[in-house]
């Protein structure tokens, strides 16, 4: 699990709801009508945007946000290493072997080309077309959780109004001005609280983990095409940490290839 993604939505849902408590009254900041405002016209459309399996899709998706890194781009330069090694002594076709012990499909897809002796260009264009058609697929899922995100505050502000209009048909009853403003008002809260706690921060966070995904695949993908051309391990290994950031790279590798990678 995604720590980070855990401690910042239940650490955000505690501190809105300590706020309320220390606050009194709590339970006045519980209103079904408003609930159902807000939550039902966002699902209501978020449907009519988008079709009924993209949005099925995208809960799925959702999932990644909770999940911890699955692209461990230290395995996989590990491993890359590890089987330049192993195509230096024992010829590229030695890869067909150690394609059993790999569980990472693209990974797997890359050394069965490489293996079947197709050309450079080739294998670099179909490995560059399934990172550019999943990150199309990503940011559909994307798309949806920012469109909720966005649709969040504006039903907040719709179940406001009409919270507005019901109070302005009871101003011969001053009493019930206050109450009914506080409900009126306690839709734009849920609004807000859709968005900026739920939907906008886990379309924050599967942008994020795209963007690793496609990173992971390019170092996939260079060191396929440096093993092909029988490159010496240790230039390969820097070649490849040369995608990897100087603070997220590791500090010393045994280069002995045995680490592997998930696949997302």
């Amino acid at each position: 699990m995604d720590l980070a993604t855990i401690i910042g939505l239940v650490g955000g849902t505690l501190l809105v709801i300590a706020t309320m408590v220390l606050g009194g009254a709590p339970l006045a900041f519980v209103d079904i009508p408003s609930m159902l405002v807000v939550v039902g016209g966002v699902l209501a459309t978020t449907f009519i945007m988008f079709p009924m399996r993209t949005v099925l899709g995208a809960i799925k998706v959702a999932v990644k946000a909770f999940k911890d890194d699955t692209w461990n781009i230290d395995a996989i330069i590990d491993q890359m290493v590890g089987l330049s090694r192993l195509a230096r002594t024992n010829g590229i076709l030695a890869l067909e072997d150690a394609e059993k012990d790999i569980d990472n499909p693209f990974l797997t897809k890359g050394i069965q080309l490489a293996v079947d002796g197709n050309e450079e260009d080739l294998i670099r264009f179909i490995m560059a077309t399934d990172v550019g058609f999943t990150q199309q697929r990503h940011a559909i899922g994307q798309k949806v959780f920012k469109q909720m995100g966005a649709m969040g505050p504006a039903f907040g502000m719709i179940g406001t109004l009409i919270g507005l209009v019901q109070m302005l048909r009871s101003l011969d009853d001053p009493s019930s001005i206050g109450p009914s403003m506080a409900v009126a008002l306690l839709t734009t809260l849920y609004g807000a609280l859709i968005a900026n706690l739920v939907c906008l921060p886990i379309a924050n966070k599967l942008e994020f983990r795209s963007k690793e995904e496609a990173l992971a695949k390019q170092v996939v993908t260079e060191g396929i095409i440096s093993i092909m051309q029988g490159a010496n391990p240790k230039v390969l290994k820097d070649k490849l940490e040369a995608f990897v950031p100087p603070e997220m790279r590791k500090e010393s590798r045994d280069g002995s290839g045995t680490a592997t990678a998930e696949a997302a």
